[in-house]
């Protein structure tokens, strides 16, 4: 039985800020005076233009009440309860907007028709929670199954849409609504640590919704889902990383994650196609989390893909940054919209572990 994605939506903030912007700000903002000469560098070669956020003050000379000023001129970082009341307040918004934007768009569905909700995050918590927000909002019936999926980073999108597959392949009346929310952008740390600045530099705010069924497509693009599997590359399990602490999330994310994933890439994914009796030469267009331009520039050597198989993936960087587990979703929507059918595509992301999450989606059009 084929299973499908039908729809796949995408909802960011309305403050956004250029990456120029906001490395200067960080650069001013710092305290450590030897931070300050490297930010400005690993700002510069992010392969970012423009991110979005949650937390609008970045392009002001007077920061609101997320950051507020030390009598010493420098800001004083929020308490992780502080960051988490923003999560719940914006993500009441966000989650039900991008859950009606994806029914909305999607043809042949209305709200009776979902019979799962699956919603993920990393960047917050709250309970009744997201899923509930989105029934309710949606006017979805009540006796719909709901599932949370969270804190396992920029992969999260991964055992989330294996979850609804496997709904679906149970019940081929199953109809599952999956949304992504990160706010990643309310975890900045200003502590001048290199970890930091480099997760200052990429991380940003943004939602995507699909919906997966066992319906045949009707009326737009879609991917049949062909695959997924799961890796682990122990050896980098120190290098990506994070802790809940006073002042937000602190974030490991090690200079070494490009070389380790670059290592290692080629044969992780030479393995997973080979159990479909597929090569990476089969694969028409790569949806590469774009964690970070490094990343994407060791995956692309690892796999010897030309420029045009990773376009998307740098594409949604440039525009928009990492927002954590719905970027690879962010990337999915522009392959749908410029791919021909049949065209092959694998998604790939990365996340603690050292985990790397693949996908194998067939485009469909009508």
């Amino acid at each position: 039985m084929a299973v499908y994605v039908h729809q796949i939506e995408t909802l960011v903030p309305e403050a956004s800020y250029t990456q120029r912007t906001a490395g200067a700000r960080m650069a001013e903002w710092t305290r450590d005076k030897k931070a300050r000469r490297y930010i400005d560098k690993i700002y510069q070669d992010s392969g970012i233009e423009q991110r979005f956020s949650v937390v609008p003050d970045l392009d002001s000379r007077n920061p609101t009440a997320f950051f507020t000023m030390g009598d010493d001129g420098f800001p004083l970082e929020p308490s992780t309860g502080r960051r988490n009341e923003i999560y719940v307040a914006e993500s009441k918004k966000m989650y039900p907007g991008v859950a009606k934007k994806t029914l909305d768009a999607a043809s042949g569905f209305s709200p009776k028709d979902i019979t799962h909700v699956v919603t993920v995050s990393c960047t917050g918590f709250y309970n009744p929670g997201p899923d509930i927000q989105i029934v309710q909002a949606l006017g979805l019936r009540e006796e719909v199954e709901r599932y949370n999926i969270g804190f396992m980073g920029c992969y999260g999108a991964f055992p989330a849409m294996r979850m609804a597959e496997q709904f679906c392949r149970a019940d081929s009346s199953a109809v599952v609504l999956v949304v992504c929310l990160e706010f990643c952008s309310l975890h900045l740390q200003l502590n001048g640590d290199l970890d930091s600045v480099v997760a200052n530099s990429v991380f940003a705010d943004g939602a995507a919704g699909l919906i997966i069924s066992a319906r045949p497509p009707a009326g737009s693009a879609s991917l049949c889902i062909d695959s997924f599997a799961s890796a682990l590359v122990t050896e980098g399990e120190e290098d990506m990383a994070w802790d809940i602490g006073d002042r937000g999330f602190d974030i490991v994310l090690s200079k070494y994650v490009p070389k380790i994933i670059g290592a290692n890439i080629d044969a992780l994914a030479s393995g997973v196609l080979g159990r479909e009796g597929k090569s990476c030469s089969d694969i028409d267009y790569w949806a590469v989390h774009p964690g970070g331009k490094s990343i994407l520039d060791k995956v692309q050597q690892g796999l010897e893909l030309s420029d045009e198989k990773i376009a998307s993936s740098r594409r949604i960087l440039k525009d928009y940054g990492n927002m954590s587990s719905a970027t690879v979703l962010f990337v999915l929507r522009d392959l749908m919209q410029n791919c021909a059918a049949q065209d092959e595509i694998c998604a790939l992301a990365f996340g603690p572990g050292l985990t790397v999450e693949t996908a194998v989606f067939t485009v469909q059009l009508q």
